[in-house]
């Protein structure tokens, strides 16, 4: 409806990998009367948005090089470098998930199937 959203704060999260993220909250003015409210959210008071402007400046940078020419053309090179030998390790070979935990035996897992692959 074109109501702007306020600064409502900031925080800061850490995420499974380790990763610190900057959160910024945004809060609507008031969402009382809006015809859109149900559509809009299901929350108790204003609505609220949080944002992590560091992750979409990131993402559109990735975006913006999959749109370049160099991008297009790494993208048609994939289905004929990349997309075969996962369907080889996976239809024959049938490997479907890793049976060990960690990402240390994880990487073993991955280097002893990439090795059989290669033989």
């Amino acid at each position: 409806m074109g109501q702007h959203m306020r600064k409502a704060g900031t925080y800061k999260t850490t995420n499974r990998s380790g990763y610190e993220q900057t959160i910024t909250r945004y809060r609507a003015a008031d969402c009382n009367d809006c015809p859109l409210r149900g559509m809009c959210h299901g929350q108790k008071g204003n609505r609220v948005v949080e944002v992590n402007h560091r992750l979409r400046t990131l993402k559109q940078q990735a975006a913006e090089r999959l749109r370049s020419p160099e991008g297009i053309a790494r993208r048609k090179n994939r289905c004929a470098d990349v997309e075969p030998v996962f369907a080889n390790i996976k239809d024959n070979k049938g490997f479907r998930r890793f049976m060990l935990k960690g990402m240390e035996k994880v990487l073993i897992e991955t280097g002893l199937i990439a090795l059989a692959h290669n033989l």
